[in-house]
């Protein structure tokens, strides 16, 4: 029975004790009043401004660089990269200014990747690189593709380590089609650097995960040279 008594006393200072708390919790809400009632304003104007940001400035942004691109695309499917790239002084505007001016947003870092491929079409590799860079996305199929043409810049400017980088990156992707011919890319290089160890294992992923790929068909030729 006193042991029971013990648990009821133990129990009674608890709830005391939650009173307690409760109690100076109310206190300190009543005294600071004001000081809740600013942040609680001050959220709410916050949430109004990131919204009234959203709808009156991102959304109108990323419109124009989506219209500005579709006019780019235009020449660029013409092959006129030169135009595709720098505008028409008329309604283009070109890749370059719409990756520059709106970098920021997904259609900018779409532009940078047309724009890196007009400099790699017209021979200016290092503006290529530069572009190429700059672009990025979730897409397997479009972000290795640029990796690989990142690294096909790089092998022209005889910046053969980034080049190898780019490759072994866009291999990295699994792309059944991209993936082979970086690899296959990324062990010629190695190669010509003289590192062996590193272009029989790219030649012998092609051999062993991707059998029925085109690179596939002679690679045994390429892994003889590297043993």
């Amino acid at each position: 029975m006193a042991k029971k008594k013990d648990e009821f006393v133990k129990q009674d200072e608890q709830l005391q004790e939650v009173n307690e708390a409760l109690t100076g919790a109310g206190k300190w809400i009543e005294d600071n009043a004001n000081l809740i009632s600013w942040i609680v304003c001050g959220i709410a104007v916050l949430v109004c401004a990131c919204i009234a940001l959203n709808n009156y400035v991102f959304k109108p942004k990323a419109l124009e660089a989506s219209n500005e691109n579709a006019k780019a695309v235009v020449y660029f499917m013409a092959g006129n990269y030169d135009k595709a790239l720098n505008g028409d002084d008329a309604e283009c505007i070109g890749f370059q200014a719409i990756a520059d001016e709106y970098s920021w947003y997904q259609q900018g870092k779409l532009a940078a990747l047309y724009a890196g491929i007009c400099y790699y079409e017209l021979g200016q590799y290092e503006d290529a690189a530069k572009y190429l860079k700059e672009f990025s996305a979730e897409d397997l199929n479009i972000d290795p593709a640029a990796h690989q043409l990142l690294g096909d810049a790089y092998v022209e400017l005889q910046e053969y380590g980034k080049a190898a980088k780019a490759f072994e990156v866009a291999a990295a992707s699994g792309n059944e089609v991209i993936a082979p011919m970086s690899l296959k890319k990324a062990g010629i290089v190695y190669l010509h650097e003289g590192e062996k160890g590193k272009a029989l294992k790219a030649f012998k992923t092609i051999k062993d995960e991707y059998p029925a790929s085109s690179e596939a068909q002679d690679i045994d030729k390429y892994i003889a040279i590297a043993e």
